[in-house]
């Protein structure tokens, strides 16, 4: 079997999945410029305290930049880095006005909501199915803070 490299997408979702059976998801706090933290934060204060019918969970460590529900977790990371996969020829899902890159684009387990002030990443273990119905959760708290690049970049 030939060895793949190991991207930070799922050295963060290895983290995830190991938190699943703990009180608290360990998960790693992005590091946002300072005009993302702002944005991150309403955000966060916009978030549903349920999501796809989970309660929420505590996070470790504790971040208004990370929020986390069920088990195993949904985690929602928000003032993450642009996306390496993310080109202007990249296939996008487009949910109530959000743009989301898939990772794997085959069979997606983490998307980031893209085109915005600030990335949003989801990841939705495959045990939640289809994922749409998380990201379409989230589109309202994403769209209310977040706003759209003024210049549809990504």
């Amino acid at each position: 079997m030939p060895l793949r490299r190991v991207t930070p997408v799922v050295a963060a979702l290895a983290v995830v999945a190991a938190g699943c059976g703990a009180s608290e998801v360990e998960v790693p706090v992005p590091h946002p410029p300072a005009s993302a933290v702002s944005l991150c934060r309403a955000f966060h204060d916009r978030l549903p305290q349920r999501l796809h019918g989970l309660k929420r969970r505590s996070t470790s460590p504790r971040s208004d930049l990370v929020t986390a529900w069920g088990s195993p977790a949904i985690v929602v990371r928000c003032g993450v880095p642009r996306p390496t996969g993310l080109h202007l020829t990249s296939q996008l899902a487009v949910i109530n006005g959000v743009s989301w890159l898939p990772v794997p684009p085959d069979r997606p387990v983490t998307f980031t909501a893209v085109g915005r002030h600030a990335y949003v990443e989801v990841t939705v273990p495959p045990k939640y199915t289809p994922p749409g119905d998380v990201l379409n959760e989230l589109t309202g708290a994403i769209k209310a803070t977040v706003p759209a690049n003024s210049d549809a970049t990504l």
